[in-house]
């Protein structure tokens, strides 16, 4: 089972930013080459909310779209 992913506007990633105190620098890398980041059409600078599903509840994480 794959994790729903979805692009963030640009308002949404400030909220991120600012409710985490981070910045760009900080978020975990999913390459532009990756096929989920592919399939979702990204493109570098893009943040990508990642949910996955778990037996406690959601689980949400954040990925940022880099070249290699």
């Amino acid at each position: 089972m794959l994790p729903k992913m979805e692009i963030l506007s640009e308002g949404e990633k400030g909220k991120v930013f600012k409710k985490y105190s981070i910045d760009e620098s900080q978020l975990p890398i999913m390459l532009s080459t990756d096929p989920a980041a592919i399939a979702l059409k990204a493109s570098v600078g893009d943040v990508i909310k990642v949910t996955r599903k778990e037996e406690t509840g959601e689980c949400v994480g954040y990925r940022i779209v880099r070249e290699k």
